[in-house]
């Protein structure tokens, strides 16, 4: 069964953040670092990843995706806390 993930990422400065999904994590972090991909992030250099979440089904990614989409920048700040309290770049660390 193929996984799917939902992640947050954000500028050196923590001042933007971006969501979005994916069904290979690793090679999405790439593409977003060299620039590929979303105008969006490459327009605000995001390229650390702060928090993501692991799905079986796609669908139930890109649900969690539109669900925090929709959400304040408080909560998402506060979600991306109660898992990375240091804001720190979690790419390392995924693959």
């Amino acid at each position: 069964m193929k996984r799917a993930y939902i992640y947050i990422m954000s500028n050196k400065n923590r001042t933007t953040l971006y969501i979005g999904v994916s069904s290979d994590l690793n090679r999405r972090m790439a593409e977003h670092s060299e620039g590929i991909g979303a105008k969006f992030t490459k327009r605000y250099n995001l390229t650390d990843l702060l928090y993501y979440e692991e799905f079986d089904d796609i669908s139930e990614a890109i649900a969690r995706e539109k669900q925090l989409k929709n959400w304040k920048r408080e909560w998402k700040l506060n979600l991306i806390k109660s898992l990375n309290p240091g804001l720190k770049d979690l790419k390392m660390d995924f693959r």
